[in-house]
């Protein structure tokens, strides 16, 4: 059973990682359209065509990699001297250069696409407002698609409320009682609760401990011990040091059903906490020690979940995409991090970057029941697949606006300059300058690419063998 939710959790997140990528292309596709551009491919993925169909002039498909997609349109890259209107496009001889060579190479390749009588749909030929338009209708898609499935997320499941505790969720367990209990025994055996004698050849002749032989399992959720309600951690602390050897009712929630046991807490030595629940120490800077009830569980505390009105999901939003950026701007750090996790002994960084396969990974393990100890087991499955996918959509749409070619965001940057071009030309009363020869950039844009899936491989390996751990 645990295998076929991992599956169905994994399954479930490439789903929604497939159709955010074709949302995504889609918000490329419309406005192209709709301004006369020539759309002849539009395709999920990359490497080999899959399945494909031709609708008019366009053809859809999918293809074997599906770790993006892509839009083709004619005329991307403009001729390097632009041609009046009804005339051939015409390209400069005689350029020099490694780079330059490259550049009018493949300006030559882009004119090729375009067929007579179809100069007027290329992309280079739109104003500046549209080819942003175009460009940012694939990110500006992510963002939606990040904002309503955050805004049902908020208003219809709701957020962990920290002013509101319910309980103590168990997060481990102990097999034996430690070698500093000075007096008092403890029932049951390591072969299970209701037993007694030692804790087994594991713990060399010590009795189980409290929690291990009342039954208490990690997951759990303590609520009430001896008729008190338990709250947080701190009230498990204060109802069970002053009651060694004293049997008392465990009121736990176990996969959301009531489950009551009876634990007997042994005496042992422990840190003495002040009123804040703070260590108590000695002139030396040791902690005090003092007598008191153990139990032998380690916990968190648990939160209500508590739904938000709709006027308080775009501060949730703000803070999703300001959360994602300050991640970005600490790639090259966080890609460092991942290096040292992957090659070294090095603990993964709960809040840097995975690929869509660690983002499966973490989709199956949620689903399996897999993830445990952390303030994600307070959250439902389907809850937490959506929350995840709407943190990869909000990461696809802060990522794609870097402004840097090949990102959607280095075509905007290009659009941007060219309108301010033309503007400084027009109120001082210069020629047009015409469009900007993006051409150039694609050394770049290369380099770019080359670091971009550097930096796939590394993460996709990385999850792998040192995925992240909640």
């Amino acid at each position: 059973m645990t295998y076929l939710l991992y599956t169905l959790g994994v399954l479930a997140i490439a789903f929604g990682i497939g159709v955010s990528i074709a949302l995504h292309e889609l918000g490329h596709l419309i406005p192209a359209k709709r301004f006369g551009v020539k759309v002849t491919q539009y395709m999920i993925g990359f490497g080999p065509t899959v399945a494909s169909w031709r609708r008019g002039e366009t053809e859809y498909g999918i293809k074997a990699i599906p770790l993006g997609g892509y839009v083709r349109m004619i005329g991307m890259l403009p001729p390097q001297t632009p041609a009046p209107d009804g005339q051939p496009e015409r390209l400069r001889s005689g350029t020099t250069g490694r780079f330059a060579m490259l550049a009018e190479q493949a300006r030559r390749d882009a004119l090729d696409e375009v067929t007579p009588g179809e100069e007027h749909r290329v992309f280079y030929r739109l104003s500046t407002p549209k080819k942003i338009l175009v460009m940012l209708g694939g990110p500006l898609m992510n963002l939606v698609i990040a904002a309503v499935l955050l805004t049902g997320y908020v208003t219809l499941y709701g957020v962990l409320d920290d002013r509101q505790p319910t309980g103590a969720a168990i997060a481990g367990v102990s097999t034996c009682v430690p070698a500093t209990v000075t007096s008092g025994t403890a029932p049951g055996t390591s072969g299970g609760p209701g037993g007694s004698g030692s804790a087994g050849a594991g713990c060399q002749g010590r009795p189980a401990a409290p929690a291990y032989a009342a039954g208490l399992r990690p997951g759990d959720r303590i609520v009430g011990i001896d008729g008190r309600t338990v709250s947080t951690p701190s009230d498990i602390s204060a109802i069970v040091r002053p009651n060694a050897g004293r049997t008392m009712p465990v009121q736990v929630l176990r996969d959301g059903q009531p489950v009551t046991l009876t634990v007997t807490p042994v005496a042992t030595q422990l840190p003495k906490l002040d009123a804040a629940g703070k260590l108590v120490l000695d002139a030396s800077g040791k902690a005090v020690t003092v007598q008191g009830g153990f139990l032998g569980t380690t916990t968190r505390p648990t939160f209500a979940t508590v739904r938000q009105p709709l006027s308080e999901a775009p501060t949730y939003i703000g803070q999703a995409m300001a959360g994602t950026a300050g991640v970005m701007l600490r790639i090259p750090e966080k890609m460092v991090g991942v290096w040292n996790a992957a090659f070294g002994d090095s603990e993964r960084d709960l809040n840097g970057p995975i690929s869509v396969v660690g983002v499966g990974r973490v989709a199956g393990e949620k689903a399996g029941g897999e993830i445990t100890g952390s303030l994600m087991d307070d959250i439902d499955v389907l809850p937490f697949l959506v929350q995840l996918l709407a943190g990869l959509n909000m990461a696809l749409f802060v990522f794609n606006l870097i402004p840097l070619m090949p990102l959607d965001g280095g075509q905007i940057a290009g659009a941007l300059w060219e309108g301010l071009r033309r503007t400084v030309a027009r109120v001082t009363g210069r020629p047009d300058p015409g469009p900007v020869d993006v051409a150039r950039a694609l050394p770049l844009a290369y380099a770019v690419s080359v670091v971009l899936i550097g930096m796939s491989a590394l993460l996709i390996y990385a999850d792998l063998v040192k995925p992240v751990r909640f």
